[in-house]
């Protein structure tokens, strides 16, 4: 293996490269100039039917309370409206949940969250729709009981509310050795949840067809389930429902499951009414009716010797699951997986929560889990580091994850393909850390106001659905007679660049140009019983798959070409847009038309399973993953202490992509996830008031981060390490792991702040996202909790920064009442 940090830019254009070379080139997205010019066609694109109606859905104005009436004869006679649907109206299932059955689609009797719809208008306009639906906040049209609202993480813990039964893995004696430990630490944290914000919304066009069938247009990254919820819902059998995406503006997990509701409602009234209807969500009604990241509180404890090296360990990690279960469950296993991060924990306990609120019902998003667990670890190494007063980095090399007897993660998965020392070790001298760590320290002592800090944080990340059978794929592959491509597969295109990358593995099977294939539309018609793109493992799965039938088709015209020139068919290439064997060399074209006249079969289905992957829930122990993604990142930060105001002055990123198949799809996909994260960690504060309504739901209450927010310095790199499983191309996923990547910029404010707190004993008491009043806070608190320390020295530091002594971490949880 090349362990080598090169730069992703390569040293000759994209007209150099052979077809050959498809895949492994930084060719552009095969849609960036329809994304430039414009002309890129979404849902809400696709041209209307004649006699398209419009949707729009009539809102809960209470976080929890019972339906005592539902009048809807104030909407049905407002202007432009055909049709009002309530839940009465289902023939089928009144159920968008994934998992568990306890998401209606319109609510009954009960609703469980401010924002849930209740009825939806069909109109002839999408205004006219709206206007009618904004009668739901009427008392003449929908009267309420209102119940007890459960509005914190804290206070569905204290009620034990669960939308399901707590997760618990241990490994060792954790609580005795915290106990002998040189050295113990405990606390709390808390970390926000956050909006994925694609910038196409929520929308499902559906067109009923003849014989009772239903096509529905549908942003979503799992046509397979809204094919499965419609059917459900209208109470027929699959195959009369077809489900299509050829695009999305973004997912981020927000269209995994959730988009189930808006398809359901569009099918629904296209039913009801007999005629095509287009549900599209305003920005301010998705904000309030979508569940978004879970966020999460925390309370754990260590125990660890001189170095910094954890000897017990113990965490729960409580999650607003939301009024249902949705995908939560899946989302705390990933958390409990990826507590480890980096690090070898030879006791630990893990307990995690999947609390239930009255609030929108949280669900995916890019990093599924795995940051909300590994966040907590990060965090907790610092605060040892602080008490040790060493550099966090050496905290952190002390406790990596190694060879041998130290590669066994919490659920008995062993670490087989290890690069964190050596990636670590390229970037640290890239980055020259050492070297700006003194500078920083000098800068600090000398500027009252301005303080900078630096951190840097590693990441492993664990690449498969954690549930077994969902990884699998399959594509179609037509070769048609002029020697053009057309490939389907399950999975769906957001702007990740799937479709390229799938494009580029198969015109690399081929020996063909780029342009010479095509790939379509997501179709469930198609490619039947897929998984989701999720889990970042899209280019995996379906790459795979459509390398499965190119490969059956390019054997059977090796074969004829061995037949017809000689040879062996293992003899036989396909490159430049050729095919060659025993000395001939003929067009790809032209050898495919005379593989047509020979009556070659010159299309195949493919298959893909991964291999290896196996789960047991019971335990929470097996291989869930079939091999780990790394990265590791520097940041520096500056912060202005008298307002809060922080800036991100430097990042250098350094991410194991394995043997990239498009480095710069793979490089925009890194650099995206960095900027995403650290607005999660940072800017974007989701907050309710005291009646459950979500206070930042629109673009001017909820700060995304902008241009203005990346560094002057971004260096991002690819680090070459090619994957040690046989994996399409040998690439890894970069989709979610470089999420987790901006920890470093979250702690590097930490680090700011305590620079200007250089007596504090403990690390600053910060909150994520570190917004100006949380860093503001975080000041306060360390300052007086400094003050304190400097009255009464042996006061032990408070719980909740870097407190000694034994937190009550509860194991999983008895007595636990179930609701939903």
């Amino acid at each position: 293996m090349n362990h080598q940090s090169d730069p992703v830019v390569a040293h000759t254009t994209h007209a150099a490269h052979t077809a050959r070379s498809a895949a492994g080139a930084p060719l552009p997205h095969e849609s960036a100039e329809l994304h430039v010019s414009g002309e890129a066609r979404y849902t809400d694109d696709i041209p209307e039917l004649h006699g398209t109606l419009h949707a729009a859905l009539g809102l809960s104005r209470h976080a929890h309370a019972r339906i005592v009436s539902l009048d809807l004869r104030r909407v049905r006679e407002a202007p432009g409206v055909v049709a009002v649907l309530s839940a009465a109206d289902i023939p089928g299932e009144n159920n968008c949940g994934p998992v568990v059955h306890d998401d209606p689609v319109l609510a009954s009797g009960e609703v469980q969250y401010l924002g849930q719809p209740v009825f939806a208008v069909i109109a002839t306009s999408h205004d006219l729709a709206r206007r009618a639906a904004a009668l739901a906040a009427s008392d003449d049209v929908v009267r309420y009981e209102p119940l007890e609202a459960v509005l914190s993480i804290a206070q569905a813990k204290a009620l034990q509310h669960y939308v399901l039964p707590p997760l618990r893995l241990s490994r060792g004696e954790p609580a005795a050795r915290i106990v002998a430990a040189p050295h113990r630490i405990a606390g709390t944290f808390e970390a926000g949840g956050q909006e994925q914000f694609y910038l196409e919304g929520q929308v499902a066009y559906a067109l009923p067809e003849e014989q009772d069938g239903m096509l529905v247009y549908s942003s979503t990254q799992h046509p397979s389930e809204m094919q499965q919820v419609v059917a459900h819902l209208l109470g027929w059998p699959a195959h009369r429902v077809a489900c299509e995406c050829r695009r999305m503006g973004g997912g981020f997990g927000g269209k995994e499951s959730q988009s189930a509701l808006f398809a359901c409602v569009a099918a629904l009234a296209a039913h009801k009414t007999g005629r095509p209807v287009k549900l599209r969500a305003d920005r301010d009604d998705d904000f309030m009716i979508t569940g978004k990241r879970h966020d999460a509180l925390y309370t754990y404890e260590a125990g660890f010797d001189d170095a910094g090296r954890l000897l017990g360990t113990r965490v729960e990690i409580a999650l607003r699951a939301g009024y249902s279960a949705d995908l939560s469950g899946a989302v705390a296993t990933r958390a409990v997986c990826h507590f480890d991060n980096a690090y070898y924990l030879s006791d630990v306990e893990i307990v995690a929560l999947c609390c239930k609120t009255n609030t929108q019902s949280n669900t995916a998003f890019r990093g599924f889990g795995g940051p909300q667990g590994a966040l907590v670890m990060e965090v907790m190494l610092d605060a040892i580091a602080k008490q040790l007063n060493r550099d966090p980095l050496d905290v952190r090399l002390a406790n990596y994850y190694g060879i041998g007897e130290r590669d066994i993660t919490p659920y008995g998965q062993r670490v087989g393909d290890n690069v964190l020392a050596p990636l670590t070790g390229d970037l640290l001298a890239s980055s020259r850390y050492a070297e700006r760590r003194d500078s920083l320290a000098a800068y600090n002592r000398t500027s009252a106001v301005l303080k900078r800090g630096i951190a840097i944080t590693p990441v492993k990340f664990g690449i498969s659905f954690n549930v077994p059978h969902l990884n699998q794929a399959g594509a179609l592959v037509h070769v048609y007679r002029d020697g053009s491509v057309l490939v389907n597969h399950g999975g769906t295109e957001m702007g990740q660049g799937l479709n390229t990358k799938v494009a580029q593995v198969v015109a690399g099977t081929f020996g063909l140009p780029l342009a010479r294939v095509r790939v379509s539309a997501a179709d469930t018609a198609k490619v039947a019983n897929t998984s989701a793109t999720a889990a970042s493992t899209g280019s995996d799965l379906n790459g795979k798959a459509a390398e499965d039938a190119a490969l059956t088709i390019r054997a059977r015209l090796a074969t004829l070409a061995a037949a017809e020139y000689g040879g062996t068919p293992d003899a036989v290439t396909f490159e430049d847009g050729a095919v060659r064997a025993n000395g001939v060399s003929i067009t790809f074209a032209q050898f495919v038309e005379l593989a047509y006249m020979k009556r070659v079969q010159l299309w195949s289905d493919g298959f893909y399973a991964t291999p290896k992957v196996h789960w047991d829930a019971r335990t929470l122990t097996g291989h869930p993953f079939y091999y780990f993604a790394y990265g590791a990142a520097v940041s520096e930060v500056v912060v202005d202490t008298l307002t809060g105001e922080w800036k991100l002055v430097r990042a250098d990123v350094l991410h194991d992509a394995g043997r990239s198949i498009n480095p710069a799809i793979d490089m925009g996909q890194v650099e995206g996830a960095f900027i995403q994260g650290m607005g999660w960690l940072t800017t974007e504060e989701l907050w309710w008031d005291g009646n459950g309504r979500l206070m930042t739901h629109s673009p001017s209450t909820y700060k995304i981060p902008a241009v203005s927010d990346t560094p002057a310095v971004f260096n991002v790199q690819l680090y070459r390490n090619e994957n040690a499983e046989p994996t399409i191309f040998g690439s890894k996923a970069v989709g979610e792991p470089p999420l987790l990547l901006p920890f470093s910029v979250f702690l590097a404010i930490r680090d700011a702040i305590g620079a200007a707190v250089p007596e504090a004993r403990e690390a600053a008491p910060l909150r994520a996202p570190a917004t100006p009043e949380a860093i503001l806070d975080a000041l306060d608190a360390l300052r007086a909790s400094a003050a304190a320390s400097a009255q009464s020295p042996t006061l032990a530091p408070a719980a909740g920064n870097a407190a000694s002594g034994h937190a009550a971490v509860p194991a999983a949880a008895r007595n636990v009442k179930m609701d939903g």
